[in-house]
């Protein structure tokens, strides 16, 4: 058997390594979350905030439900009036993406129905659907979970 001792080389190389290892991680987890952060939302918060009750109130007034399903490639995006009518496609626009990047959102094109062919990948997605010009005002974020 060997005498092997713990040298002073030994303990700095194993803090080294050690505390390499951590700060390695951190710096990977720091730039990513930076390279993924979508952003803000508004310009000035306080700003927006302003108006906020203003606009909440007249989208209630319009009394617009929606709802969002997902099934074997397709989409389907229900927008109804307070009397459950069906609102056209051509009244709004929608965007899908992931909540935590912008950088994979996509336009959804819908058909009369309110159907759009589209592959989403199992996990959560954010659709982001707002009125076209001439149309009242109205925006509103979904949040769509796509099972595996």
């Amino acid at each position: 058997m060997t005498d092997r001792r713990l040298t002073g080389r030994h303990v700095l190389a194993i803090f080294t390594l050690g505390f390499g290892t951590i700060i390695a991680v951190n710096l990977t987890l720091a730039v990513k979350a930076v390279q993924t952060f979508p952003g803000l939302e508004v310009a000035n918060s306080y700003v927006a905030s302003q108006s906020f009750d203003a606009r909440r109130a007249a989208q209630d007034a319009l009394g617009w439900q929606v709802t969002a399903r997902y099934d074997a490639g397709q989409l389907l995006l229900r927008v109804t009036d307070r009397d459950g009518t069906l609102i056209a496609p051509a009244r709004y626009a929608a965007t899908i993406g992931r909540s935590t990047t912008r950088a994979a959102d996509h336009p959804l094109a819908f058909d009369a129905t309110g159907r759009a062919a589209i592959d989403l990948a199992p996990g959560r997605w954010r659709i982001d659907l707002e009125s076209t010009p001439g149309a009242p005002p109205f925006t509103r974020a979904l949040h769509l979970e796509v099972a595996p």
